[in-house]
C-alpha cells in the first residue's frame, strides 16, 4: 500500500512509544511510505521545536525518511478542498503518490475522509485496519 503520514504521526512516534511508533514502525517495514519536502521539513522543525531533539537526531530521521520514502513534489490542490490551508501540500502528496491511505490526527483533515480513492485515517482506524486485514 501507498502512505502519506501526516507530521503530526511521525513526530509522535519520536516523542513517545506508543500507537503512532507502531503504525511507524509497520508502514516502514511493510508499505511504501511517501513524502515531500515541505512534509519532511515540517517534521524536521516540529523534533526540534516540538519534542526538543537535538538537531543531529532530527537530521537523523531526516535521513532515514529519505532513503526509505518516496520523496514526490504534491500537486496542486484546490484551494477550498481543506479548511486550513497549511493542509494543502499533503493533500496534494497523496495525489501525486496515488496514495491509498493518509495517516493523520489532524481533524481538519480526518473530516474530509476521503480524498478521491485515499482514505483518510488516524493511526487508531489505520491500526485497526490493518489488523482485520
Amino acid at each position: 500500500m501507498k502512505l502519506v503520514l501526516d507530521a503530526n504521526v511521525v513526530v509522535a512516534a519520536f516523542a513517545s512509544h506508543g500507537l503512532c511508533e507502531a503504525v511507524f514502525e509497520l508502514c516502514l517495514d511493510s508499505h511504501h511510505l511517501l513524502v515531500s519536502e515541505e512534509l519532511l521539513g515540517e517534521i524536521y522543525r516540529n523534533l526540534r521545536e516540538k519534542i526538543g531533539l537535538p538537531e543531529s537526531t532530527a537530521g537523523q530521521i531526516d535521513g532515514l525518511l529519505r532513503d526509505t520514502c518516496e520523496l514526490l513534489t504534491p500537486l496542486p490542490a484546490v484551494t477550498d478542498v481543506c479548511r486550513d490551508p497549511d493542509d494543502l501540500h499533503v493533500i496534494g502528496l497523496a495525489a501525486a503518490g496515488n496514495a491509498d491511505f493518509l495517516i493523520t490526527g489532524d481533524n481538519d483533515l480526518l473530516i474530509l475522509k476521503n480524498i478521491g480513492r485515499c482514505r483518510i485515517l488516524t493511526p487508531r482506524q489505520f491500526a485497526d485496519f490493518i489488523h482485520k486485514s
